[in-house]
C-alpha cells in the first residue's frame, strides 16, 4: 500500500498534499480572504489562480464567493491535488485545473474577473533556508521576482474592465520593485501577514 498523503486544516477547508508540493501555509488564507472581498464586487466573471499548488487559496476564495475557477500549474503533482482538494470541498464543478506553463494556460480571448497570483518569491541565494520545500515551489531567481514578473505579465493580458490582480510575496521591498517595473498596473494595496505581503495590483 502507497502511503496516505497528509491533510491540513486551512481556514474552512482540509488540505490534501505531500512533499512534493509546497505545504499550506496558514498565513496565505489572508490571500483567499482578501480575493474573497474583491469578489463581491468584481465583474462577472472567473478567477484565475496561476501557480495554484495544490489548490488551497484559489478554492478557499470561491468557499466564500462562489465563482468559476482555473488553476494553473505546471506541476502534474500539485495539478493532481487541486483537483482531489476541489473534489473534497464540494467544489469541482467550478474547477477548471490546467496542467500548463504559465504562457501557455490561457487562450487570447480569456478574460478573468480577478487573477490570484501565489509565485515563488524567495531569492534564489536564499533558498537553503527553506530545505524542507520543494525548490520548484520557492525558487523566485535572483531577487525573487523571476515568476512574479511572468505572472503579472499573463495575468494583465487577461483581466475583465475592473479586474484586479492579488499577488503574494514575500516582502515590501518586492512589491515596490515590482509595482516599479509596471507602468500601466497601480499598486493599490498591501496587506501584511506573519509570513509574507499580499499585493493588490490593477490597470490604471
Amino acid at each position: 500500500m502507497g502511503r496516505v498523503p497528509p491533510t491540513t486544516t486551512f481556514d474552512s477547508l482540509e488540505i490534501e498534499y505531500d512533499d512534493r508540493v509546497l505545504s499550506p501555509r496558514p498565513w496565505t488564507a489572508l490571500q483567499a480572504h482578501w480575493a474573497a472581498e474583491l469578489l463581491g464586487e468584481a465583474p462577472a466573471g472567473a478567477v484565475l489562480e496561476l501557480c495554484a499548488g495544490a489548490g488551497q487559496i484559489g478554492l478557499l476564495a470561491i468557499s466564500r464567493q462562489p465563482r468559476h475557477l482555473v488553476c494553473v500549474d505546471s506541476s502534474p503533482v500539485a495539478c493532481d491535488f487541486a483537483r482531489g482538494n476541489a473534489v473534497a470541498a464540494g467544489l469541482g464543478e467550478l474547477v477548471d485545473i490546467r496542467e500548463r506553463p504559465l504562457e501557455d494556460a490561457v487562450a487570447p480571448d480569456e478574460r478573468f474577473a480577478l487573477v490570484i497570483a501565489d509565485p515563488p518569491w524567495v531569492p534564489r541565494d536564499e533558498t537553503d533556508r527553506f530545505p524542507e520545500d520543494p525548490l520548484t515551489a520557492i525558487d523566485g531567481g535572483p531577487d525573487g521576482l523571476d515568476v512574479a514578473r511572468s505572472c503579472v505579465r499573463v495575468a494583465a493580458a487577461h483581466l475583465l474592465p475592473g479586474a484586479s490582480i492579488l499577488l503574494q510575496l514575500g516582502t515590501r521591498e518586492q512589491a515596490s520593485t515590482l509595482a516599479g517595473e509596471c507602468p500601466d498596473l497601480e499598486l493599490l494595496g498591501l496587506r501584511d501577514a506573519d509570513g509574507g505581503v499580499v499585493v493588490l495590483l490593477r490597470p490604471r
